[in-house]
């Protein structure tokens, strides 16, 4: 009985604030969202989706708006709809992924029964602007006096560029990393600690001055992500984004990887891991009592939360296990305390200004051909909107684009503003090359290629030169083969040699080396 009554005195507040939100966000709205008389449908197209997923975008974008507007009711479109290959064949899998989603989204936008709210990419928004298939918003920015100085002045920026200098859509939320970095060590070394706008070479240079010690005592200038230490091709591969290099050319038909540009990429990195500024797997694995007492702990494999890692890129829910983890240091033996700090994602020096690790989670614009461009302007409208931003702002993965929300949580402070300093990076490739990857889907096989010669230039068993010369010739042997056969079963093992049969790239730099 007193469970019973404990429970009904938790629901009570809970009844009363969504009642008291519902006519609050009413208010901000049109005023007959309380006409059931007009009852309207509106109808918003995704690039990809199912019926398995509707419920949580319901819940991210739509539910709290739907609650305030009764007459109004959501219908979702999936120009491409994942459950039409769950169950499908390999063959009918690779059907479907030869598939241009492009013009699938496209079709539900100018068919029939058009869908009203487009839910998008950057680069998507920009060729759907290049056809005039989106509705300009600046007139109604303009008309309802939306606050364009209360955004985050990057992110407009970003999406004005995708729109020939207007704008067509808008994001409520971004992700991004950044360098994150061990105060305590950089005072301890006597070394100034990293700044904002710092190049990919200047962080590297930096890693080495701060590598020092050997052993349990070493402490490790960079770790390139969380959760895991090391290096392989796809750590580089993130690192290389803004600068856009190409695998192959543009019919598929010879590498391009055995270039100078390539070589520039993988070399300085490889040597910050032979020299061992950048730790290996084996370098930071915690000792475990023999005695049976070891507790599962989630920070012990987390090569930042050692207290010997100066620097490490970072995404921006790692501040939220820092956090975490100070808050609790206290009940974890022979653990200390994080004095941290954040600075901007490193950059190439050809694209200063722009993140390779920024991304707009989910762009929202208007069909130029909508049936309801009122009610996707006013939808639009909310979910970027203050009522919106102070919900969205609890994120522990992602940022509120306006200004006022994108701060720290209560009870820190660092500095926030790293995150998105630099303008997000549009990722998209060219339509050439999205036309051959549908075409020949069997091209992912390139990528693959890369990593075993990647690691016999980080094991020494080749210079990096030649390890692209490698990757380069076992592509061009190979790029025939996808062409002839783009979408069946093709066996690359014959290329996956990393070396000598070991898995563990610093052990292989050991046998090398002779160790």
């Amino acid at each position: 009985m007193k469970q019973t009554v404990k429970r009904q005195a938790r629901t009570v507040p809970l009844v009363l604030s969504v009642s008291m939100l519902v006519p609050a966000l009413a208010a901000c709205s049109g005023g007959d969202s309380d006409d059931t008389n007009n009852r309207r449908t509106l109808r918003i197209g995704m690039m990809y989706g199912s019926a398995d997923n509707e419920s949580y975008v319901r819940q991210q974008y739509t539910d709290m708006y739907e609650l305030a507007h009764p007459n109004l009711d959501f219908e979702f479109v999936n120009a491409i709809d994942y459950s039409d290959m769950q169950y499908s064949s390999r063959e009918e899998q690779m059907k479907f992924n030869a598939q241009d989603p492009i013009e699938k989204l496209k079709a539900i936008m100018t068919g029939p029964n058009p869908v009203d709210v487009i839910m998008l990419d950057t680069g998507t928004m920009g060729k759907l602007v290049e056809e005039n298939l989106l509705k300009p918003l600046d007139s109604l920015i303009k008309e309802d006096k939306v606050d364009l100085d209360a955004y985050l002045p990057n992110v407009l920026d970003s999406l004005r560029e995708q729109g020939n200098g207007q704008l067509y859509g808008l994001s409520p939320t971004f992700s991004s990393s950044a360098l994150f970095y061990n105060k305590k060590l950089f005072q301890k070394a006597g070394v100034n600690p990293p700044t904002d706008g710092m190049t990919w070479d200047d962080v590297y240079n930096l890693a080495e001055r701060m590598k020092s010690g050997s052993g349990k005592d070493a402490i490790f200038g960079l770790a390139l992500n969380d959760w895991s230490s090391g290096l392989d091709y796809y750590n580089v591969t993130n690192i290389a984004a803004p600068l856009k290099l190409r695998m192959f050319d543009e019919k598929a038909e010879n590498m391009t990887v055995d270039t100078d540009q390539w070589e520039a990429v993988w070399k300085r990195p490889i040597e910050l891991y032979k020299n061992h500024a950048i730790p290996g797997p084996e370098d930071l694995q915690p000792e475990q009592p023999q005695d049976g007492s070891y507790r599962y702990n989630q920070f012990d494999n987390r090569p930042f939360f050692t207290n010997r890692v100066a620097m490490m890129i970072g995404s921006y829910g790692m501040t939220n296990d820092l956090k975490t983890y100070n808050d609790n240091v206290g009940k974890m033996k022979g653990k200390e305390a994080i004095d941290w700090d954040v600075v901007t994602y490193p950059v190439q020096s050809q694209a200063p200004d722009m993140s390779g690790s920024m991304y707009l989670d989910q762009l929202t614009a208007i069909n130029a051909a909508a049936a309801n461009p009122d009610d996707a302007w006013e939808f639009i409208k909310f979910i970027n909107g203050k009522e919106s931003a102070k919900f969205k702002a609890r994120s522990t993965y992602e940022l509120s684009t306006l200004k006022e929300f994108a701060q720290p949580k209560e009870g820190q402070s660092f500095h926030i503003e790293a995150f998105y300093q630099l303008k997000p990076l549009n990722v998209s490739s060219s339509d050439s090359d999205q036309k051959l990857y549908r075409e020949m889907p069997n091209l992912n096989l390139i990528s693959s290629l890369a990593q075993p010669s990647f690691q016999k230039a980080l094991s020494g068993k080749l210079s990096v030169r030649e390890a692209l010369a490698e990757w380069q010739k076992n592509g061009n042997e190979l790029l025939p083969k996808i062409k002839a056969d783009p979408t069946g079963n093709l066996d690359i093992s014959a290329y996956m040699d990393y070396g000598d049969g070991m898995s563990s790239p610093r052990a292989m730099v050991m046998q090398a080396a002779g160790g």
